[in-house]
């Protein structure tokens, strides 16, 4: 059974840090691209950023360039996401997404609340 477990979401003031983690099973996980998107309220989902299977190559989207980190351990299943001076406009539900050719797969999500 394929499972995406995110974790580490929350509420946190303006600039500052959380970290996201997830815990993938029931795939191979060290042949999957991982990414993380996210989706705020009212709007679509958006890629925020993107990593090869190995973690060699990165990518990310413009607004969070700078101030997001996407890592992954491969021994542990786990990619993470690492999320500095964060901004309200950050606010929305982070999805965690394997990719394999045609094969795709979605956690469940975390809430990631900026407000002070």
């Amino acid at each position: 059974q394929v499972q995406l477990v995110e974790s580490g979401g929350g509420l946190v003031q303006p600039g500052g840090s959380l970290r996201l983690s997830c815990t993938a099973s029931g795939f191979t996980f060290s042949a999957f691209a991982m990414s993380w998107y996210r989706q705020a309220p009212g709007k679509e989902r958006e890629l925020v950023a993107v990593s090869t299977v190995s973690g060699g190559a990165t990518n990310y989207a413009d607004s969070v360039k700078g101030r997001f980190t996407i890592s992954r351990d491969n021994a542990r299943n786990t990619v993470f996401l690492q999320m500095n001076s964060l901004e309200p406009e950050d606010t929305a539900v982070y999805y965690c997404h394997a990719n394999f050719v045609s094969l795709k797969y979605w956690g469940q999500g975390t809430q990631v609340t900026v407000s002070s």
